[in-house]
């Protein structure tokens, strides 16, 4: 059960390079090709969030992505310094302009314009498995993809 971790400052830019990190991970873990954009997305959305939530209230505390290949899955956590939003739920998708849609479905910066609690509705829509713990001292997103067990020996 290899696991890669990586922290990186509260900087927009860095986001970008966490995805392609994940990308790598993934497919090295044989998460199916299908599967990788889902991964690709819910990465940037949770390391977005990360990024927004420490820049807020810690801008010198680092965003820490895990990704660990185990045998048949692939997991990505991200932890950030804040506890999740008070406000999660109500937002009406059809009231927020289709720009700020669109940047958020490309991965851009565009969380200031977001209500809160979008990001994590975001990724609860491309990940089957997630799991959000959260107190006073961060969150922790957690997202899981299967995998081929690459080490597993070949049959046929």
């Amino acid at each position: 059960m290899p696991t890669v971790e990586v922290s990186f400052t509260a900087v927009p830019a860095h986001v970008r390079t966490a995805r392609l990190v994940a990308l790598a991970v993934a497919r090295r873990a044989g998460v199916d090709e299908g599967l990788l954009d889902e991964v690709r997305l819910a990465v940037g959305e949770a390391c977005s969030r990360a990024v927004t939530v420490n820049q807020q209230r810690a801008a010198d505390t680092a965003v820490v992505m895990r990704l660990t290949d185990e045998q048949d899955r692939f997991s990505v956590e991200v932890i950030d310094c804040g506890p999740l939003e008070s406000a999660t739920g109500g937002t009406d998708l059809d009231d927020l302009g289709s720009d700020v849609l669109d940047a958020a479905d490309e991965g851009e910066e565009a969380h200031g314009d977001l209500p809160p609690g979008f990001g994590l509705a975001v990724i609860s829509g491309l990940v089957e498995d997630l799991v959000v713990d959260s107190d006073l001292d961060g969150t922790h997103v957690r997202m899981t993809w299967p995998a081929d067990d690459v080490m597993a020996p070949k049959v046929g």
